[in-house]
């Protein structure tokens, strides 16, 4: 069962989010907040698999929320939101948030990203992502992948890049799931970052991997 908090100060939308979780037979709403400060004290009580919150909240707002719920290991943020700008999306994903998503999103979207954060994975909103990926292209392209990340690694963190799960990864490769996570893993540490979202952005901004369709 994933253990979900739920983080929105206007009462009727997060009331909706909650009924919509109490729906799927494998999540479970553990808890609520109304402002950025109640969902890092209610994170702290309660250590969620998840929480979902928005990015504009009285009291602490969803980035700084984000930030001491991550760096506290309290539980994994995926922002749900209305806001897509790139300095509130940039400022969220570099607090630690696993996931973007936009609340026009079909609700089948919200509870696939929910998973997916539970399951260590990451989980953006299309129009996110390609605002993410066009910032991190005006970087410095830094040294060439082959004297940090290994051919398979790379082969690994480009499927994640298009949205695959692990098990997908590991049926397109042909290696089992558990060796697609020892591979992500082994790229976390080479790439200093602890989620896949992260390592994406890391591996893009290296120039070390392309977005599909680029």
């Amino acid at each position: 069962m994933i253990r979900v908090l739920v983080a929105d100060d206007h009462p009727i939308v997060r009331a909706g989010i909650v009924g919509l979780l109490a729906d799927a037979d494998d999540i479970e709403v553990v808890g609520e907040a109304a402002d950025g400060a109640e969902a890092v004290a209610q994170a702290r009580l309660l250590h969620p698999d998840v929480v979902l919150l928005d990015l504009r909240m009285p009291v602490l707002d969803g980035v700084a929320a984000t930030g001491q719920i991550v760096s506290a290991g309290l539980g994994r943020v995926l922002v749900l939101t209305t806001y897509e700008s790139d300095e509130q999306i940039l400022a969220a994903i570099g607090a630690g948030a696993a996931g973007y998503l936009l609340k026009a999103v079909p609700a089948t979207e919200i509870l696939a990203g929910v998973r997916a954060v539970a399951e260590g994975e990451s989980a953006l909103s299309p129009s996110v992502a390609a605002r993410l990926v066009r910032h991190v292209r005006t970087g410095p392209v830094e040294a060439p992948a082959a004297s940090l990340l290994s051919p398979r690694e790379l082969d690994v963190l480009r499927l994640v890049a298009t949205g695959l799960t692990n098990a997908e990864i590991g049926r397109a490769l042909y290696i089992g799931e558990a060796t697609v996570k020892s591979h992500l893993l082994r790229a976390f540490s080479k790439l200093e970052v602890t989620d896949r979202t992260h390592a994406v952005t890391r591996a893009i901004e290296r120039g070390f991997i392309e977005m599909p369709g680029s």
